[in-house]
C-alpha cells in the first residue's frame, strides 16, 4: 500500500480560542463529492455534486458553555444548493439536521448545537430540527478507517487512501474540511448515506475520495 504524500495528506485547520473551547476528541466528515482530487475531476463535479455533507464529533474531554460534554456526540446533515466549499461560491445556502447524542440531557444537547454552530459556522445555514439519537462513532488515533452512525438514518465508514485511487496523478486537497479547529487527513468512504425524509430526499455516496478523519480540539 503506498502512501499519500505527506504535503496532500496532512491537512492542519485551527480556530480561534475562546473562552468556553475546551473540547477534544474524533472528527468526521464526508461530502457527496470527491474532496482529495484533481482539478479537472473537482471541476466536472462542481456545481453538480458535493450538494450534501455529514460531519460529526464525538468529544473525548472538555466542555462547552458550562456543560461537560465529555464521552458525548453530535452530527450534522448538511444539504445545500451548490457545492459545498466551492471557493467561486462560497457560502452556500444549506439546511442541516442535527443529530445530539441521546444521553445529553437539555443543557448537554444545547452546548452540543452551539458548539457545531460555531465550528461549522454558515456551513450549517437554517438548522431544520435537532432531534436526540444513539450515536456511535468508532475510530482509532491515528487510523483512517472510522465507522459512524446516527438513529437510524445516517451511515458513514471510510478506510485509507492507497495508490488506487490516485487516478490522475494530480489528486491533492482540493476542498478543506467544512469545520474549523480540526487536523484531518483525507480518506475514502465504503458507506456515506442519509436515508431519512427531512429534506425530501435521501442519498447514498459509497467509494469516493470524499471523507476527512481526525480529531478537533481547542
Amino acid at each position: 500500500m503506498s502512501k499519500i504524500p505527506i504535503l496532500a495528506a496532512l491537512l492542519s485547520i485551527f480556530a480561534p480560542l475562546g473562552a468556553h473551547a475546551t473540547l477534544s476528541g474524533h472528527y468526521l466528515e464526508a461530502r457527496t463529492a470527491d474532496v482529495y482530487t484533481g482539478p479537472c475531476f473537482a471541476n466536472s463535479e462542481s456545481g453538480l455534486t458535493g450538494r450534501e455533507a455529514t460531519l460529526a464529533w464525538s468529544v473525548d474531554t472538555g466542555s462547552w458553555e458550562g456543560s461537560n460534554l465529555a464521552g458525548l456526540s453530535v452530527v450534522a446533515v448538511v444539504r445545500a444548493d451548490g457545492t459545498l466549499g466551492n471557493v467561486e461560491r462560497n457560502p452556500v445556502a444549506a439546511r442541516s439536521l442535527i443529530f445530539v447524542d441521546e444521553r445529553a440531557d437539555a443543557a448537554q444537547r444545547q452546548a452540543l448545537v452551539s458548539f457545531v454552530r460555531e465550528r461549522a459556522g454558515e456551513v450549517i445555514g437554517e438548522i431544520s430540527s435537532v432531534e436526540a439519537v444513539p450515536i456511535e462513532l468508532d475510530r482509532t488515533d491515528g487510523e483512517l478507517s472510522a465507522r459512524l452512525a446516527a438513529g437510524t438514518v445516517v451511515r458513514l465508514a471510510t478506510r485509507p487512501l492507497t495508490h488506487q485511487d490516485h487516478v490522475c496523478g494530480n489528486e491533492f486537497v482540493y476542498y478543506p474540511p467544512l469545520a474549523d479547529g480540526v487536523t484531518v487527513e483525507p480518506a475514502a468512504t465504503t458507506e456515506h448515506s442519509y436515508t431519512g425524509s427531512a429534506f425530501g430526499a435521501s442519498w447514498t455516496s459509497p467509494g469516493k475520495r470524499s471523507a476527512f478523519v481526525g480529531s478537533f480540539g481547542g
